[in-house]
């Protein structure tokens, strides 16, 4: 009959994590990494956060590149001066959004509602999902006749930056010429239009940012909409025909 107490010994030894194991765990957790972008976010240096915590700045620096491991209390030290709860250190870290756009996978295409278009783009953030802005890239046609393109308004804030030929943009009251070069941020809740002002395209860069409840801004052109958002896949001739005009 075997021994109680030897019985629950092997028991508690097959549940103990044995010290290789717990440096890679802790490791895996990157916690002096998460120290470190705490420390950077508010612009802090090691020394004053030593001030702050009681700690040295050489242990610190250790801590940060992993070459010290720290007892819970000195976390909890670092933990209370940026107001987190030590679960912070420990939690499942969300992946890190990187998403590359080739040109050679970007799709082309007019604007709807008007023939013949007076641009065409392609969507440069297609394949982020729950995106804050929405960027483009829009090619300005220069106008046969003379019309007024229609203004528009939307939630959020849009950033133009022209690459090339001459743009012309009207916000609210004011109008401007934009030249290869020339940049502009405004607010999208004033009406505004913009359109070749050129005898060669305008080539121009949009980003359109969003604002709580998040939604997609549409940069318009002479009374049609860019298209909204596509959450799952590239732009194709489905993305095309959702963009409705105004």
């Amino acid at each position: 009959m075997s021994n109680p107490a030897e019985v629950e010994n092997e028991e508690m030894q097959k549940t103990q994590a044995d010290p290789e194991t717990a440096e890679r765990f802790i490791a895996e957790k990157r916690i002096g990494e998460r120290i470190r972008r705490l420390r950077l976010k508010k612009s802090m240096g090691l020394v004053e956060l030593g001030k702050h915590t009681g700690l040295s700045a050489s242990f610190l620096s250790q801590l940060e590149t992993g070459r010290v491991v720290p007892t819970l209390r000195n976390l909890a030290r670092v933990a209370m001066v940026f107001s987190k709860d030590l679960s912070y250190f420990f939690e499942t870290e969300p992946a890190s959004m990187f998403r590359i756009h080739r040109q050679k996978d970007r799709v082309r295409l007019p604007q709807t509602g008007i023939e013949p278009p007076t641009y065409f783009f392609e969507s440069l953030g297609y394949m982020v999902p729950d995106r804050h802005m929405d960027p483009y890239f829009a090619e300005f046609i220069p106008l046969a006749r003379t019309e007024e393109p229609k203004a528009h308004m939307h939630p959020g804030f849009e950033f133009l930056y022209v690459l090339g030929g001459e743009l012309e943009l009207r916000h609210g009251d004011q109008e401007c010429t934009l030249e290869a070069g020339d940049a502009v941020y405004f607010e999208a809740g004033t009406p505004h239009s913009y359109q070749c002002a050129g005898k060669n395209p305008a080539r121009v860069v949009i980003v359109t940012m969003h604002q709580a409840p998040a939604q997609a801004a549409l940069p318009r052109s002479a009374g049609a909409t860019l298209p909204a958002r596509n959450m799952t896949a590239k732009p194709n001739e489905t993305e095309s025909k959702r963009a409705a005009p105004m």
